[in-house]
Formats: C-alpha cells, structure tokens, sequence
C-alpha cells in the first residue's frame, strides 16, 4: 500500500477493526506541525480489516485536524520547538486541505499534557 521506498517504514501508521459501535482508539504521538500544514492525523476507512490490505478497497480517506489551544499546549514542551514556528505560519483556512473548511474534521481534545491527551472525532462514512 505504500511505495518502494517507504516499504520498511512505518511514519506511526496502524491498521485497527472498529468495534460493534463503529469505534476505533490508537495511542499515539502528538503530530508535529511542518511548514504549510495544520496539525492533523490522517486516517483511511475500509470495509473490513481483510480489505485493509489493498489501498483500492478504502471507502473513505481524510484528515483529522487538531484544536490550536492543543497544539499550543504541546508545542510548549520540550521537542516541538520547530512547530511553534511553522504553526504561527498557518492556519486552518490557509492549510491546503482544510481552507474548505474543517468543522467536520476538527477533534475535541480533552485531558491533559502531563496525563494524556484524548482526540475524538465522528466521521460520517
């Protein structure tokens, strides 16, 4: 599903079977901000996690984005120097992606930096 070169990587990527409500949870790093984009995780859908195995079976491809006020509490912390800069360079409606608007892709961030931070978002497929 990806290409040649990037066969033995894994850029924090997973594959996950929603459970009987549709759900899914990963635990992961907070992504950082690079030049020209919003903070945001990508995700893929497919019709079942045997079909996951092929990216011409997905039913859908998107984008989560993340709150400022969360970036900003994270980019406080040690190791996020460069996303403080590249995210005072962008914003939501200057992003590629999202300046079609991203109200249908913007998580709810609860808990804390110290603690955890909890995404949840629901996607319509």
């Amino acid at each position: 599903m990806y290409s040649a070169g990037a066969t033995n990587q894994n850029y924090l990527r997973g594959i996950q079977e929603a459970d009987s409500s549709g759900r899914v949870n990963f635990t992961s790093i907070f992504p950082a901000c690079y030049s020209g984009r919003w903070p945001h995780i990508h995700f893929e859908v497919y019709p079942s996690l045997s079909a996951a195995t092929s990216v011409a079976n997905r039913s859908a491809t998107s984008q989560i984005a993340l709150p400022k006020a969360a970036c900003d509490q994270v980019y406080a912390t040690s190791g996020y120097e460069a996303s403080v800069t590249n995210l005072s360079r962008v914003t939501l409606s200057s992003d590629m992606v999202f300046s079609d608007g991203a109200s249908l892709e913007l998580a709810t961030i609860t808990g804390s930096v110290s603690s955890g931070l909890t995404a949840a978002l629901t996607v319509a497929v």
